[in-house]
């Protein structure tokens, strides 16, 4: 805080307004005055003062109504609300509403002065948990290790949207570390220090995820034994993470839907609609259009989630940052069991390399922590990989004959491609001419002019027009 730290007086008397501005001024504060909650909101476009002190009954704006409006607008330091007797009740819904403390009126000049240092050193308090969780949050941030070119642009384009309040998608295949990134979104956003409350919506059972999200009142259905708040809820001015948002159940489609657009929330057997905060980022490795198509999930929601889109490309196409990746988890896994740092082989590297990595990053992480523990000496030998990694051919480019020449190595190269495509959607070739960035009949041309003919033929479907 500055050496002279700024009050802000909101009340409608004038003579209490004055008194209070002669004191603090006397104790070293920086003191504006303003005589009702409008004109403190207009102070706040402003001025950034380090705490308020606030009259409950005023005229045009009473001083619940601007703490409700203050908050809206982020407003996160200390408001102290002044009440008399008849206000006490006020004094305690303006608790609620997240005033840090109250004065009875009439009070003394030493009340003022006790209250206004225990905010202070709150504030201290509060200063040096953000310094730590953000010491923390650039450690985790590493956790992001990438050389690749497109995880860079998505990593620049994630740190882009995080000032925003606008909802993001993450696509990508399981374990590829779409949490990680949204934990990222989350830590460079003004949101940093509220809570990033996740939830994967395909591990909860139905009858029970309503609850979760929403929350319930006591009664309202059998096992409803105390009032419940839902985790929409809980990260109010935060951030919630929507993992496997795919996998919602349609019904709840329809009331997510509802949130994201009003920004309130009605808790299961609630009578009234509470209002939130909200910025969500979510989570799928579905292809949505596609679950759109088959009527499993809603249009206008789909539409509502996918402002910004991130797709996380798997790790079988940043083959750069499989040695980067290697490193980083053998280091991980020595530090968290006491054993000294290893390297790798370079023919285990070449298996490494040469693995198509279904599991993605996280299958990567589960490999090395095997190979560190079952590894002999200070080298990582082939021996300490799975079957599956040991046994997959090495990958051969067709430019390996030592012709560097595009012209030649154009058709194996496109050839490669298809077939991969192919694999990957498992023959089914409009998904893979959808990857492969062609139109229908281009393919069936190509697949054609590369005899790649199966006898199994599981999605012959019209050439598009």
């Amino acid at each position: 805080m500055a050496n002279e730290p700024h009050v802000l007086v909101v009340d409608d008397e004038e003579g209490l307004r004055y008194s209070l501005s002669v004191l603090l001024k006397k104790k070293g504060y920086r003191v504006s005055a303003v005589e009702n909650g409008q004109m403190a909101l207009q102070a706040l476009d402003s001025m950034n003062p380090d705490f308020i002190l606030c009259d409950l009954r005023m005229p045009v704006m009473d001083g619940l109504t601007f703490l409700q409006e203050s908050k809206r607008r982020n407003f996160e330091k200390p408001i102290i609300v002044m009440s008399a007797y008849g206000t006490i009740d006020q004094a305690v819904e303006a608790m609620r509403l997240g005033a840090y403390d109250y004065i009875g009126k009439p009070f003394n000049s030493d009340e003022i002065l006790v209250v206004l240092h225990r905010a202070a050193e709150r504030e201290l308090l509060r200063a040096e948990n953000l310094r730590l969780r953000q010491a923390a949050q650039a450690a985790a941030d590493r956790e992001i290790i990438t050389d690749d070119s497109a995880m860079l642009e998505l990593m620049a384009m994630a740190r882009k949207v995080a000032g925003f309040k606008s909802t993001v998608l993450i696509v990508g295949e399981s374990g590829t570390g779409k949490e990680l990134i949204a934990r990222s979104i989350h830590r460079n956003s003004p949101r940093a220090d509220k809570p990033f409350v996740a939830i994967n919506c395909g591990a909860i059972p139905e009858h029970l995820l309503e609850s979760e999200l929403f929350g319930h009142k006591k009664g309202s259905f059998t096992d409803a034994i105390a009032d419940k708040e839902g985790l929409v809820t809980g990260s109010s001015g935060g951030t919630l993470f929507l993992d496997e948002i795919g996998e919602l159940p349609l019904m709840l489609q329809v009331k997510l839907l509802r949130v994201l657009q009003e920004e309130r929330v009605r808790p299961i057997g609630a009578a009234q609609e509470i209002p939130v905060d909200l910025r969500v980022v979510a989570a799928t490795a579905r292809n949505l259009e596609e679950v759109v198509e088959a009527g499993q999930f809603r249009e206008d929601l789909y539409y509502r989630l996918n402002v910004f889109t991130l797709k996380v490309p798997p790790l079988r196409q940043r083959a750069a940052d499989l040695p980067l990746l290697t490193k980083h988890f053998i280091q991980k896994v020595a530090e968290r069991h006491g054993l000294p740092m290893c390297e790798v082989s370079a023919e285990a590297l070449k298996m490494i390399e040469a693995y198509h990595w279904p599991g993605n990053v996280r299958e990567l992480e589960n490999v090395m922590e095997r190979a560190v523990v079952l590894s002999a000496g200070d080298v990582i030998e082939a021996s300490s990989l799975p079957d599956r990694v040991r046994q997959t051919p090495p990958r051969k480019m067709p430019y390996e004959n030592g012709d560097l020449s595009v012209k030649h190595n154009l058709r194996d190269l496109e050839r490669e491609l298809i077939v991969e495509a192919l694999k990957r959607t498992k023959g089914n070739k409009s998904r893979a001419a959808r990857h492969l960035d062609l139109s229908l009949r281009a393919l069936i041309y190509k697949i054609r002019d590369y005899n790649l003919e199966t006898d199994k033929d599981e999605s012959e479907e019209a050439p598009e027009e």
